[in-house]
């Protein structure tokens, strides 16, 4: 189909249609019909993981709240929702999710079953909130997967890479809501990671590192405290040598900050500060591509001074570099498998020749670190090394073969890293 391009613009689907249900049993229906097909979030892969040699389903359609449940603390919601507009609405009643990533614009369905993560020593990737998903299999059934009926196959099936079927409904842990206030701080030298990457880390509900790796320090620290009654919101003077911005700022040096997250220590809403980005920015201009690896945290900073031994590759093709922590999970395929982790995220220009070139550079660096790329992004390494990362992947690719036999759901991408 002409045009039918992911966000980026650096990815060209294949399907021959694409489906806009808005009911369950429009879903089905389609699946029977269907000899191959994939659901379609918002686009935000930066690779062919979503791609089809058939259909695709969108669900942007399927984007209600179905039930908040306050006696058990849980939401319900169709799989099409975005984080945004779900965030409003929890905030609205009185709740908030743990953590959120960079971007409030991508959906819930695509974002869970990727693996994508905020930050936080204590927090988990964003499918560490999901107590239930709701599945349209390849035969048309509709098979719940739970976190307490089906623990072993739940494991399998959250972050499922599109593999199982069509997500069509998630339950969700909610919290009560809460404040944020957020500061960034300019200039950490590399040099304090190497003693003091946990007090860093630490020091806050939420934590991110910025650098273009043009020098041996990190230009930002975004660090977001969670307010409460014995945290009122504060401001450090300075941290292990990093000062406090006397403006708002955007992580790509340069450039305004008028589409990110209030700064300066101002309180406010969870949702309106765990993610860099405003909601009501959309990110349309999709001239970035973008990579991450996820990393056992022991290895954080020998990780990183690897990563800063070949700057001089790296920093000519890149707009900004994220460091994150992300904490332990138990979902087979997610880079933070019974680890907690160290995520170093880059994003890049749109020279995909040129980041072609320098991404099997990084990874032979980070190859002693066993480093796992987020599966939406770009990375080089072939299945041969990708698969023994994931010590669960048998176990995996039987959940697949129990509830896709005939490779309905299978593409290009799980027939290269998967099968």
């Amino acid at each position: 189909m002409p045009n039918h391009l992911n966000w980026a613009r650096n990815y060209a689907y294949n399907v021959s249609e694409i489906h806009a249900p808005e009911t369950l049993e429009q879903v089905r229906e389609i699946v029977v019909r269907t000899n191959r097909i994939k659901p379609l979030g918002t686009r935000h892969s930066f690779n062919d993981i979503a791609d089809s040699a058939g259909v695709h389903v969108s669900l942007q359609k399927m984007n209600r709240v179905i039930d908040l449940d306050s006696m058990r603390n849980k939401v319900t919601v169709e799989a099409g929702i975005r984080y945004g507009e779900l965030c409003a609405y929890l905030h609205q009643h009185g709740y908030a999710l743990h953590n959120l990533a960079s971007l409030p614009h991508i959906s819930v369905a695509g974002a869970v079953a990727t693996g994508t993560h905020g930050s936080g020593d204590h927090n988990g990737s964003l499918a560490t909130a999901v107590h239930a998903i709701e599945v349209v299999t390849a035969d048309g059934d509709v098979v719940t997967f739970s976190r307490e009926q089906q623990s072993d196959e739940f494991a399998g099936a959250v972050v499922g890479l599109g593999a199982i079927g069509i997500v069509t409904k998630l339950t969700l842990d909610v919290v009560p809501s809460f404040q944020i206030s957020q500061t960034v701080y300019e200039n950490l030298p590399l040099a304090q990671l190497k003693d003091h990457f946990d007090d860093i880390f630490s020091s806050a509900y939420s934590v991110s590192l910025f650098t273009d790796w043009k020098d041996s320090s990190f230009h930002q620290l975004w660090v977001k405290h969670k307010i409460t009654d014995a945290a009122p919101a504060k401001t450090e003077a300075a941290i292990f040598g990093a000062a406090p911005a006397s403006s708002h700022l955007h992580p790509v040096p340069g450039l305004g900050s008028e589409n990110c997250s209030e700064q300066m220590g101002i309180p406010g809403p969870w949702h309106e500060r765990l993610p860099h980005f405003r909601l009501d920015f959309t990110p349309s201009a999709g001239d970035e591509l973008q990579s991450e690896y996820i990393m056992p945290r022991q290895f954080a900073y020998d990780a990183l001074y690897a990563i800063h031994e070949i700057r001089a590759s790296i920093s000519p093709l890149l707009h900004a570099s994220e460091i994150r922590t992300v904490a332990a999970d138990d979902h087979w395929l997610s880079p933070c498998y019974e680890q907690d982790s160290v995520a170093v995220h880059f994003t890049w220009k749109a020279d995909w020749p040129a980041v072609r070139q320098v991404l099997p550079v990084i990874e032979q660096r980070l190859l002693p670190y066993r480093a796992r790329p987020h599966w939406g992004k770009l990375f080089a390494m072939g299945p041969e090394e990708l698969q023994p990362l994931y010590e669960k992947m048998p176990d995996f690719r039987q959940l697949l073969s129990r509830y896709d036999p005939q490779g309905k759901f299978r593409n290009a991408f799980l027939d290269r890293y998967i099968y």
